[in-house]
């Protein structure tokens, strides 16, 4: 959410950003705001102006009263209630306008940084860099869930009937695996100085809306009938969540942190929701990477999160490229994010598993959270990116380590976190 005196002082930049990232139905927003700020401002001045004059009128009531004359007091007291009463009325408007003025500007996307490339989706996203060589073996690659099932790892159908489309069960090796690389992940991001978090899976709403736009709300939580509660997309939700309403040392910044938790999507209006496998799901498990920054290191850090998921993929043997996210592929509140994409061997092209991103002070305006520093109070920048999501990173995992017989080899930091298992021999 932007600062409104920012919108009233440049309501062009706005407009070009809000042009910038193809939303142009929102673009009467910005006259709107404008409006709804000043009729705020008039209403606030009326209010402080009767207050002066309602104090004051009571002194010289007080003065009167002393002197006798009783009468005169009287007389003015009927001015002090009513500049009373409609003091009480301007406060009612106050909050409305307040609410309609914060409702619009939680629409109006967040500035984004001049090196984001102007594109209209994500077919114009911007590659970055390539590391490790894509290789295509001499023999097929199979489905991933056909390589899931030789290994007896996977059961959709069973799935199916206790939950419906978008959910597995992962069993045996495939289910080790996983969690494997989920614990592999948390350590590798203890031993580069993050502190490992196990955060709630469930925040209120004032939290949801903090921490994204009502559009992405929209599309991906799940809301527990009867309660202000919603299902958590990532841990990223409440991790960043837990700083709401927080003063923090300037000397604690920046806060780094690394989470686990399952994460729920409803994934609406996603394609491929119907797709035998576990590419798009409604349920899965993440290993998150969160940064609370002082504003001046937030593009420090943005380069250290995304090369920390470049790291891990490497370090298991998996290629994987970096692509610059274009304007109208960015969500509302980003500032600024770049995609990293494995290798699959099979499709002979790169597929998304992480996102990394740097929020700016969208999440901090939203969620009031702020620094007390040596030269005043300001809000705090927040980051996010994906260690590794195991559903999407399990798929790249054997692609790139099927072996022809069928097998799939073991990389060599993944040992101790498969009880010294090298390879995994099929089952069927």
């Amino acid at each position: 959410m932007l600062d409104i005196k920012f919108v009233r002082e440049n309501p062009d930049i706005v407009r070009q950003n809000i042009k910038n990232k193809f939303q142009d139905d929102k673009l009467p927003l910005v006259d709107e705001v404008i409006e709804l700020d000043k009729e705020n401002r008039a209403i606030k001045g009326e209010v402080e102006a009767l207050r002066a004059e309602r104090n004051r009128i009571s002194k010289e009531i007080g003065k009167l009263m002393a002197q006798g004359k009783k009468e005169e007091a009287e007389e003015i007291k009927k001015k002090v209630a009513f500049d009373g009463d409609r003091i009480d009325e301007l406060t009612v408007k106050e909050k409305q306008v307040e609410d309609t003025l914060r409702t619009k500007m939680m629409i109006i996307p967040q500035i984004i940084d001049p090196s984001v490339p102007i594109g209209k989706d994500d077919s114009e996203n911007v590659e970055i860099e390539k590391f490790g060589e894509p290789y295509v073996p001499d023999y097929e690659i199979p489905y991933h869930t056909e390589i899931m099932e030789s290994f007896s790892g996977i059961d959709l159908d069973a799935a199916h009937r206790v939950a419906g489309n978008g959910f597995y069960y992962l069993m045996g090796d495939i289910a080790r695996l996983h969690s494997a690389v989920i614990s592999y992940a948390r350590d590798f991001m203890i031993n580069r100085g993050f502190t490992y978090c196990v955060p709630p899976f469930m925040i209120r709403s004032n939290v949801v809306t903090g921490v994204m736009s009502f559009a992405e709300m929209d599309a991906m939580m799940y809301k527990i009938e009867g309660e202000d509660l919603y299902l958590i997309g990532t841990s990223e939700h409440s991790m960043i969540g837990k700083f709401i309403d927080q003063m923090l040392d300037e000397e604690s910044l920046p806060l780094t942190l690394t989470s686990y938790s399952p994460c729920f999507r409803k994934e609406k209006g996603a394609h491929g929701i119907e797709e035998r496998g576990v590419y798009r799901i409604h349920q899965f498990e993440k290993q998150e990477m969160i940064v609370v920054c002082k504003p001046e290191d937030s593009k420090y850090w943005y380069d250290q999160l995304w090369k920390n998921t470049v790291d891990l993929f490497r370090s298991m043997e998996i290629p994987v490229r970096t692509l610059e996210c274009c304007s109208g592929d960015l969500a509302d509140l980003k500032v600024k994010s770049c995609d990293v994409e494995a290798w699959s061997p099979r499709q002979k092209k790169y597929f998304e598993v992480g996102s990394c991103s740097n929020l700016g002070d969208a999440q901090a305006r939203r969620l009031r959270i702020r620094v007390n520093g040596k030269n005043g109070k300001y809000l705090a920048h927040t980051l996010n990116n994906t260690v590794v999501a195991p559903p999407r990173m399990l798929i790249a995992f054997l692609e790139n380590h099927l072996q022809a017989d069928g097998s799939v080899t073991i990389p060599e930091v993944l040992w101790p976190y498969m009880g010294g298992t090298k390879v995994l021999i099929p089952k069927k």
